[in-house]
């Protein structure tokens, strides 16, 4: 029987999850769809051995680049989505990311709305998300509304260094904005024990601000929001004129079961929800739905990202050490007048990761990462993989099934699973500048700072 709701919601990540928790209040009969189960917790949480070598809570699908040649995307699907298992910096964009800006290699154009449109609703996420972290510190900072609602995470004595010796040069260190509930003030109450075992992992004891614990569960304590799990949606049906989205078809436990909603929400993630547009073609868009300009999945939007793993001969002992953000590059420098995005700490380093991640193939490996927080609407580069990013796209073919077929491909692939990926760097080239002691790249720079051990997450 096809159960109705006032809102249907697929997917419970950063996404899905905010917004359930935001409804819920209303009263309005809200269902969640969450293709995952609930994260177990367990002390493999924190087992780096578990997590970054046995891939203990990655997907099982496998993906297709354009040659046909697999990979394993490393997403993850659970309560919370993607957040289980970020970092938990949550920067804003700047207010000059919402206008035009000139690229190495082309225009950015402007978006239709403004900064100020969504200042609100950055605030409401920070209160939301308990964010830690100070205003005024960065050179780059837009306008505000509030401050911060918590206080920023303090540095290690090793990361403080760190921060001093950029300050002397110069630079414009600041404190990265945190998601973590921590308490320094009052560490025996304090749900963060500040550890070393946060980005990249689920959280043991529940302390990172991540979609499932402040966004789900507490939508879930009103009796109006429910949650299904494992529940894949697999087509959106629309009415006869083909104006709005009515029906929700979702694949559960071998089953497909029927949704129907007065609003459906589509928030299962940048590949999967263009994947779900594209599969949900009919008579009156033949082509995918929402899809009348042939564009969607085909400008996918990721961290567009450069690394270094910076030696030192000082021990680092520090074991939270995402507390440090650097954006003098961020619109450029001297010499290269093009965006280069944000410098960032990411998580502690450990020697299981070597063997689990290879530092140029990943986003994981030890490192001190530039991690470009811009969205670009029209094209992506990756520089994940190289200093020297290369342009252009690649489609890659989204299948499930397949994890333990490394060499399958199938035969004839739906056209509909072809979405548009940024395609590995070409290593021939790169931008000016790449001779520089500070080596840049269209949205990219990574500093040679001492460092001992940073991950990007």
């Amino acid at each position: 029987m096809t159960e109705h709701y006032d809102v249907v919601i697929i997917g419970s990540g950063a996404g899905g999850g905010t917004l359930a928790r935001h409804l819920a209040p209303s009263g309005k009969r809200i269902l969640m769809l969450e293709r995952g189960d609930w994260l177990r917790r367990e002390v493999d949480n924190w087992d780096v051995e578990e997590v970054f070598v046995k891939n203990r809570y990655i997907s099982h699908d496998t993906w297709y680049d354009h040659t046909g040649r697999p990979f394993q995307p490393q997403v993850h699907y659970f309560v919370g989505g993607a957040t289980k298992m970020y970092g938990a910096a949550l920067y804003r964009l700047r207010k000059e990311d919402f206008g035009e800006l000139r690229h190495y290699d082309g225009i950015s154009p402007a978006w239709p709305i403004g900064y100020e449109d969504l200042e609100p609703y950055y605030t409401k996420a920070e209160h939301a998300y308990q964010v830690h972290g100070l205003r005024g510190g960065d050179p780059t900072e837009p306008p505000s509304s509030a401050p911060y609602p918590f206080p920023p995470v303090s540095h290690e004595p090793r990361i403080k260094k760190l921060a001093d010796d950029l300050a002397a040069a110069g630079y414009h260190p600041f404190h990265a904005p945190c998601g973590i509930m921590l308490n320094e003030q009052n560490m025996p109450y304090s749900a963060c024990i500040r550890c070393q075992t946060c980005d990249g992992f689920p959280c043991l004891v529940y302390a990172k601000s991540d979609a499932e614990v402040l966004g789900v569960r507490p939508a879930l304590t009103l009796p109006n929001v429910t949650l299904i799990t494992k529940a894949e949606a697999v087509k959106l049906i629309t009415n006869a004129a083909g104006t709005a989205v009515t029906e929700v078809i979702a694949r559960r436990n071998g089953e497909r079961e029927s949704y129907t909603g007065d609003i459906i929400v589509v928030s299962c993630g940048a590949t999967n929800s263009a994947r779900l547009l594209l599969l949900s073609a009919n008579d009156r868009h033949p082509h995918g739905l929402a899809n009348g300009s042939e564009q969607v999945g085909r400008n996918y939007m990721f961290h567009n990202s450069a690394a270094v793993l910076a030696l030192s001969r000082d021990e680092n002992p520090t074991q939270y050490q995402k507390t440090l953000g650097l954006n003098d590059f961020y619109f450029g420098m001297p010499g290269f007048e093009y965006p280069m995005g944000n410098i960032q700490m990411m998580g502690k380093s450990l020697g299981p990761m070597y063997k689990g991640e290879k530092p140029i193939e990943t986003a994981l490996a030890p490192r001190f990462l530039q991690s470009c927080h811009r969205r670009r609407r029209w094209q992506r580069h990756a520089a994940v993989h190289s200093e020297q990013p290369g342009t252009g796209h690649e489609a890659v073919r989204c299948a499930e099934g397949h994890a333990g077929s490394p060499g399958h491909a199938p035969r004839h692939p739906d056209p509909a699973q072809r979405i548009s990926e940024e395609r590995h760097p070409d290593r021939r080239g790169g931008p000016p500048g790449r001779h520089l002691p500070l080596r840049s790249g269209p949205q990219g720079v990574s500093a040679g700072y001492p460092l001992q051990s940073a991950r990007a997450g």
